[in-house]
């Protein structure tokens, strides 16, 4: 069994999510997106990425630019910093391509690549209507269309949600907008 620990930073297995230990509860652990989602895995589908010895997380660029911002003298900012209380945030993505999902998906055929696809796709659907996220976006591409389909066929069965394609400017034909109808609680 590996051991995390509040604080690790760790990469999910088969899907492109990585995040920031907050909760460790026997073989559960919960983490914190880098888009600020928490979500909850068992040990054996998260990796520690922070180790010294994992030297393919190594970043030269972020390494000289600690190493400059040691070295070099600060410089006295004279522009006032300005703090929102509203922070703003953007809609959440989720690239559906096979090879943002899984590192690893050479000897996969196509039913299991839209198999995976599909249930990451209805993951983040039930993970934003617990969560009541207003809108999400789901990038599929174009290619003969199945998975767009199955998107389809998929969102019709759930009576709170609408869909449409996304912005063509931004996405072109390659993507689905998803809202949630939120119920108003009294």
């Amino acid at each position: 069994m590996r051991n995390f620990q509040i604080g690790d930073k760790v990469s999910v297995l088969d899907e492109a999510i990585d995040g920031v230990v907050v909760g460790v509860k026997n073989n559960e652990i919960t983490i914190e997106t880098s888009d600020k989602f928490m979500m909850t895995y068992f040990v054996n589908e998260l990796i520690k990425i922070n180790n010294t010895s994992d030297l393919n997380n190594f970043n030269k660029t972020d390494a000289l630019d600690k190493i400059k911002n040691d070295i070099l003298p600060k410089k006295k900012q004279n522009m006032p910093v300005f703090k929102s209380d509203k922070i703003e945030k953007g809609v959440p993505e989720f690239d559906l391509h096979i090879e943002k999902l899984t590192k690893n998906f050479r000897g996969m055929n196509n039913f299991d690549i839209l198999n995976l696809q599909t249930e990451t796709a209805k993951r983040h659907i039930e993970f934003a209507l617990r969560n009541r996220i207003p809108k999400i976006v789901f990038i599929h591409g174009v290619g003969e269309g199945i998975l767009k389909a199955e998107l389809d066929f998929m969102l019709n069965r759930y009576e709170m949600i609408s869909f449409q394609d996304a912005n063509y400017q931004k996405y072109g034909l390659g993507a689905t907008e998803v809202y949630f109808k939120q119920n108003v609680k009294k």
